[in-house]
């Protein structure tokens, strides 16, 4: 397994590019540049950089003016702030009005690690979901979030990009193409399918490796973008394989999961699992003891495609 760049300064650098490109795209944060890697941009341009300071509301607010004046404006803080402690302000002032307004936050999941639960953002997926007109992207390594950054600059209305804080496993080669609303299909199978997204793809392809030396054949999918979802790659997946674990870094509650399993209900039911949070708050420590603890690894994906798959049974 190889380690890249951190999703979070993979973004940084990305957004550095298209502002070269792109006079129109500036840059907000809540004194946090250095952690959320925005600093790249304000040091290329301070002219086209605003640290609104402890002040996360008002970032909010400020974003959406430039938006509304005509700027591509990425607002960036830590996933427990944004949208934690603002939801009011993307609610009115972004999503009710669909301003071109795009929140690259950092710092999500429990693999924030020792920061303890006050800056493990589990629940920011399912707030991010509740906004009529976001766009929700999870990358899953540094590939994925230069293109999520990408097209969240090139296409209009809100986006909420889910960055995380650790170096994260190279998944995909420079040359991957993605699609907004489009999962990636990594591995074909035919007995189950996992669903993931962000760190736990990794996990999942490891997974899948561990199910077929037992003779189990697992496509894998990352669904990158939670919002819109892809509903045809998952109700082809559930009708070909005919069972489903859906593998996330965040509450049961709200995410990902909750997503596929309402395009499940509505389309074509088959047996699921879910490998995330159970209703927890997340604890300080490593990051990979946190995945353990919490049961968030390959190995639980693992267990949970068999208990799906003797469902089918």
């Amino acid at each position: 397994m190889k380690e890249g760049l951190s999703t979070r300064e993979a973004y940084g650098r990305a957004l550095v590019r298209l502002g070269r490109e792109n006079k129109n795209i500036v840059a907000l944060d809540a004194d946090l540049a250095k952690s959320t890697m925005t600093k790249l941009f304000a040091d290329e341009f301070p002219d086209r950089f605003f640290d609104c300071g402890v002040a996360e509301q008002n970032m909010i607010g400020i974003a959406a003016g430039l938006a509304l004046c005509g700027k591509i404006a990425f607002a960036s803080s830590f996933a427990v702030f944004v949208p934690g402690r603002c939801y009011d302000q993307l609610r009115m002032a972004v999503a009710y009005s669909g301003a071109n307004v795009k929140i690259a936050s950092s710092h999500a999941g429990l693999t924030v690690g020792a920061d303890g639960a006050s800056h493990q953002a589990i629940e920011d997926v399912g707030l991010a979901r509740s906004l009529p007109g976001f766009s929700i992207i999870v990358p899953a390594d540094e590939v994925a979030a230069a293109w999520a950054t990408r097209v969240a600059a090139s296409t209009f209305g809100p986006f909420y990009l889910r960055l995380g804080r650790p170096k994260s496993p190279i998944v995909y080669e420079e040359s991957q193409t993605f699609e907004l609303g489009k999962a990636v299909l990594l591995r074909e199978g035919r007995d189950a399918t996992v669903v993931a997204n962000g760190r736990m793809v990794i996990e999942a392809l490891q997974a899948a490796d561990l199910c077929a030396q037992e003779g189990i054949a697992v496509r894998v999918l990352d669904l990158h973008t939670v919002e819109p979802i892809d509903r045809e790659s998952l109700v082809a997946a559930a009708r070909d394989t005919g069972a489903v674990v859906v593998a996330e870094e965040h509450l049961l509650e709200g995410g990902t999961g909750a997503g596929v399993a309402q395009v499940m209900a509505e389309e074509y039911p088959v047996p699921m699992e879910f490998v995330a949070i159970r209703r927890v708050f997340g604890q300080s420590g490593d990051p990979n003891d946190l995945l353990r603890r919490y049961k968030l690894t390959a190995k639980d994906i693992y267990e949970a495609v068999k208990r799906a798959v003797a469902r089918k049974k």
